[in-house]
């Protein structure tokens, strides 16, 4: 019963973004301060992560290779693949679900149990669109964004990783990159990406939204904001996985 009772409410909260929109130029504003602080703020934990886990995918799938029954120039297209379809876009996403949502979590609940959120709503203000609405609009045109420069940074440092470890030359490893490559794979990564990033800023945005109380509390919020984004991730990566791929 308590699933049913957050999903009404968090089906509710996004209704009410919509109503008493601010003016375009105070919400365009607000949206480009979001994102700075969503992509700027991110580019290093990307970067770092989307190198090595190119590294690791390399290393992981070469070993797999040395039977000498797949030629050697398929460890790039398994590398391609993998980092496109999934660790790309799932691994950056549950990586900025900690960054991104703790921070949209905290931020919103000390909004709260300070009262700042009350008086905007006594000053005639829409907080949830003021506040809430810019932040899941930068997500959804940042986090993309991210993921299509995890996908590049991936691809390069499962390259640097092949040459370093004598597993596979740079020849053969663009070979396999170029070996039957699909464009969906692109877009379904895309699709993903502009999922989770809604999941990520709408959930989290409400967990903090919601906070009563104090300063604990508010780390209540965020834990439970991180974790239940995270669960949220992990699902429509299955659901949109089955819907777009299945047979």
């Amino acid at each position: 019963m308590k699933f049913f009772e957050h999903f009404g409410n968090y089906t509710m909260f996004l209704l009410g973004l919509f109503k008493r929109p601010e003016r375009f130029k105070v919400f365009s504003k607000q949206t480009l301060h979001e994102m700075s602080s969503i992509g700027v703020g991110s580019f290093g934990i990307v970067s770092l992560i989307s190198v090595f886990t190119g590294a690791v995918s390399t290393i992981q799938i070469g070993v797999q290779l040395v039977s000498g029954l797949v030629p050697d120039y398929m460890l790039g297209t398994f590398v391609r693949d993998s980092n496109i379809y999934e660790f790309s876009p799932t691994i950056t996403c549950l990586v900025l679900a900690g960054k991104v949502g703790s921070s949209i979590a905290s931020e919103m609940g000390t909004m709260k149990v300070t009262e700042q959120i009350d008086a905007l709503e006594i000053m005639g203000i829409n907080s949830a669109n003021y506040l809430v609405l810019p932040k899941i609009l930068a997500g959804v045109l940042t986090i993309p964004l991210l993921v299509v420069y995890a996908m590049v940074l991936s691809i390069i440092g499962g390259a640097i990783s092949g040459v370093m470890g004598d597993i596979i030359s740079v020849d053969e490893y663009v070979r396999g990159l170029r070996v039957d490559f699909v464009p969906f794979s692109v877009w379904f990564a895309l699709i993903k990406a502009t999922t989770f990033a809604f999941l990520i800023t709408s959930i989290s945005a409400y967990h903090g939204y919601r906070t009563e109380g104090g300063a604990l509390e508010v780390g209540r919020s965020s834990t439970m904001a991180v974790v239940y984004s995270a669960v949220a991730v992990i699902i429509f990566d299955y659901i949109l996985s089955d819907i777009l791929l299945g047979a």
